[in-house]
This record gives structure tokens, sequence and C-alpha cells, in this order.
């Protein structure tokens, strides 16, 4: 009879004789999920050719939406770094009433579909406000709305990481007479740097590809407030695919590389605080 010791290496050893087949059902998902509509969509963009494809990209409106679209992202990427930071400090370091509360409505935007968001929105900032502040139909009306859909990704990726710093560290640098300035400085905000980065990222790109939540507050203005989503719906509508699909593959290839170059700046940093 196999000694204990010997059954989780025999299991260990049959999980990977199979792992050929789960790398296949995963191949097999992700190409039919991600792959093929992201080779749909971009055969799509050049139906009418290169020339096609860079007519429908450098027209003025399509540059108008998607300068709006990235500008306003990050604007919206930058907030959200700064008060998702906070937030997340807050929810790991501080005791308060009601603080198990605050930390699961933080995913209610994951949970609440993005046109109520945008109804809400409305109601409370449009042209019957309650507290008389309007902004609909304005860019700080787009920014409320695209701030409110991401604020989860930088706070639930900055919070585990805050979970797991070693408070020893911190301690000591009080000891030897640094300020809670300096210590935030020197030792908590380079170990959050990767997660913030990350989360920033993730932000942004969804950010430039949100619909709902801006869809009622926005106004959809040519020029003002009408984002890449909205554009691309218009396209749609006015039976333009070519163009629509173009802006679609220009709106891939931005998140692409955002995440590419965070996560790269990301992993370069996590290597320089190891060393």
């Amino acid at each position: 009879m196999p000694g204990e010791s010997e059954i989780p290496a025999a299991i260990t050893r049959r999980w990977r004789t199979d792992n050929p087949l789960t790398l296949g059902v995963a191949a097999l998902w992700l190409t039919v999920i991600v792959l093929l509509p992201l080779a749909a969509i971009t055969t799509g963009a050049f139906d009418d050719g290169w020339s096609g494809f860079w007519e429908a990209i450098s027209a003025p409106a399509a540059v108008d939406t998607l300068r709006i679209t990235v500008l306003m992202s990050v604007v919206v990427a930058l907030i959200n770094v700064v008060f998702g930071t906070i937030i997340a400090w807050v929810l790991v370091r501080d005791d308060f009433p009601g603080k198990g509360f605050v930390n699961a409505i933080i995913d209610l935007p994951f949970a609440l579909p993005t046109i109520v968001a945008s109804l809400v929105l409305l109601s409370l900032y449009g042209p019957n406000s309650p507290i008389n502040v309007h902004l609909a139909a304005t860019e700080p009306g787009v920014i409320l709305a695209l701030t409110f859909v991401t604020l989860p990704f930088v706070v639930r990726q900055v919070q585990p990481v805050l979970l797991e710093l070693d408070r020893d560290v911190e301690e000591a640098a009080a000891v030897l007479g640094a300020g809670n300035a300096m210590i935030f400085r020197r030792i908590v905000f380079p170990a959050l740097i990767p997660s913030i980065l990350t989360g920033m990222g993730l932000a942004f790109t969804r950010a430039i590809g949100e619909f709902g939540s801006v869809v009622l507050i926005g106004g959809n203005i040519p020029g003002k407030t009408q984002v890449a989503s909205q554009y691309i719906q218009q396209q749609i509508e006015v039976d333009q695919p070519v163009a629509a699909s173009a802006v679609s593959v220009v709106l891939l290839l931005i998140a692409f590389a955002v995440l590419l170059l965070l996560r790269v700046a990301g992993r370069s940093q996590q290597r320089r605080e190891e060393a």
C-alpha cells in the first residue's frame, strides 16, 4: 500500500497527464468566446480595404469621439487612482461603524445594470435635479457616470495588497523617527504601485468601452459628450458597419496597448522592489 506522501504525487502526475486535454478545452473556449469575435470585427473593419479603414477612423466625427473618449477615460482613471486608493486604505486600516456595509457596496457598480446607473444619475443631476446640480449633457456628467462604474477596480486591486503588507516595517520606520507621510511615500506606496497601475488600466479600459451609464446623462452630443460606444451605435443605425467596426478596432488596440504597458511597468516595479 503506498504511503500517504505518495498519493498526492500520483494525483499530481495524473493531472499532469491530463493537462493537454484541459489546455485544449481552455484554448477552444477562449477561441469561441474571445478570438473569433475579435477576428470577425477586425475583418469587418477592413471590408473596404485599408483605405476604407483609414477613412473611417480619420473622419472628423470619429476623431472627435475617440479624442473625447480617451481624454475622459484618462481623467476617470486618475480620479479612481486617488480616491480608490484612499477608500482601500480606509477599509483596511480604519475601523468605523458600518465598515462592512461600505465594503459591500463597493462592488455595487459591478452588479447594478449600467443603464440603471445612468437613470439614477439623470434623476439626481438632470434637468429636474432635487439638489439643483445640473450635469446632464455635460462633460462632468459623463465623467461622473464613468467614475461610478469604474470605482471598484482600483479599490479591489489595492485592498488585498494593503492587507498583506508587513506592518512591522512601518512600525520600525516610525520608531526611527519617520513621519506618516514619509512612511507612506517610502514604504507603502512603492508596494502599491503594481496594483494601482493594474486597477488604473482596468478602469481606463472599462471607461473607453462604456455605454449604458452614459447613454442617458451624457446627451450624445457630437464633439462634446458623444463617446465612442455611442458613435459606434450611431454608425450601425445609419448602416455604416465598416465605420463602426473600424472605431471598435481602434478601441481594442488602445485597450490592449494600455494594459500591456501597465503590466510591463508593474512587473518592472515589482522586480525593483524585490531586488
